[in-house]
């Protein structure tokens, strides 16, 4: 990961390849049972002007349902989020949404749906 160079929002749009693999890999764990499997994890990333950007992410699958969330801080202090959703919708099939809301509370919400064979 490149560290960040200039504002919270680039920052969070360098993670949001990242976040959005952890969300992937959330998927591939196809949960049939009720037992809940989760994940978190956190960082920081210094930039070459001394700024640090921070970030922390946390998912959870059961039973055909994963969700998760992130949070990305940058220099300035400012927020950017991203929650996120998927239901298995049928053997190999599943249909997701997720949230993003910019440091300056505006907010972009995307949906699609996924089918392995």
């Amino acid at each position: 990961m490149q560290p960040a160079r200039h504002s919270s929002c680039r920052s969070s749009q360098r993670l949001a390849p990242a976040l959005g693999a952890s969300l992937a890999a959330c998927l591939l764990i196809l949960t049939t049972a009720a037992e809940a499997r989760s994940w978190n994890r956190s960082g920081s990333v210094t930039g070459p002007r001394g700024g640090v950007t921070t970030y922390s992410a946390a998912g959870a699958c059961a039973a055909g349902h994963c969700s998760r969330s992130a949070v990305v801080t940058g220099p300035g202090g400012r927020n950017a989020t991203r929650t996120g959703a998927a239901t298995r919708t049928a053997p190999g099939q599943w249909q997701g949404t997720r949230v993003t809301t910019g440091p300056q509370g505006r907010s972009v919400t995307r949906t699609g749906s996924v089918t392995w064979q």
